[in-house]
């Protein structure tokens, strides 16, 4: 926890929409895991929880099928997945937010890195097709390139910093990018940047290579 650091939090809209549950599965990823991080905004998404509580209160009571009752109680009674062996290396001593380690693994050697050039190494997370996630690993002092967004981008700091023209994010530090911010992410010089990210559109890269190489990284 580590909420006295942070200064970048999730807009109120966004807090209403995890309470809500119309985020999709990798924006709800990134906001529980900010939570995880953050006392103030993991206090106000529970007081969205409890007004949304509130309000149910009120809905008239729905007639449900006889086989409801069945089939809930044959969800609750069904075996976890047992989760993908993975080949074990050396520990590194920081370990991800519970939220994300539930995707990605506890440990950093547990994450099965791809390099994506400069040193840059992501990681793509299985959720839903509605939006991607992706755990990136930024070296120190790499910028990545410049680019818009065709729709939302949520990135979350987990260790190290970056700047842009927005300014310093760094750990516990969220992120919002909606079409109107174009952007050249730095990691800072100190220390490689871990975060991890998540969209519902593709990036707008604004130089060839970049665009080039979309496809086959699926950014």
């Amino acid at each position: 926890m580590m909420t006295d650091t942070i200064r970048h939090h999730l807009p109120d809209d966004l807090l209403m929409a995890y309470a809500a549950g119309s985020l999709p599965e990798a924006f709800s990823l990134l906001v529980a895991t900010h939570l995880s991080m953050c006392d103030r905004c993991r206090a106000a998404a529970e007081s969205y929880d409890a007004v949304g509580g509130a309000l149910l209160e009120d809905v008239p009571e729905a007639a449900m099928s006889e086989a409801s009752l069945a089939a809930t109680l044959a969800m609750l009674q069904a075996p976890d997945p047992k989760p993908a062996r993975r080949a074990k290396t050396r520990d590194s001593a920081f370990t991800l937010p519970q939220p994300l380690a539930d995707y990605a693994g506890s440990r950093l050697s547990d994450i099965r890195w791809r390099p994506v050039g400069m040193g840059v190494k992501q990681a793509i997370l299985r959720t839903s097709r509605t939006a991607t996630a992706r755990m990136m690993h930024i070296p120190p002092g790499v910028a990545m390139p410049d680019h818009g967004h065709h729709g939302m981008e949520m990135t979350l700091v987990l260790d190290g910093a970056f700047s842009d023209a927005f300014g310093l994010y760094r750990a516990g530090d969220i992120a919002v990018a909606d079409a109107s911010v174009d952007h050249v992410p730095v990691a800072t010089d100190d220390k490689a940047c871990l975060c991890v990210i998540a969209a519902d559109a593709r990036l707008r890269f604004n130089s060839l290579i970049p665009r080039l190489l979309q496809p086959l990284l699926r950014i």
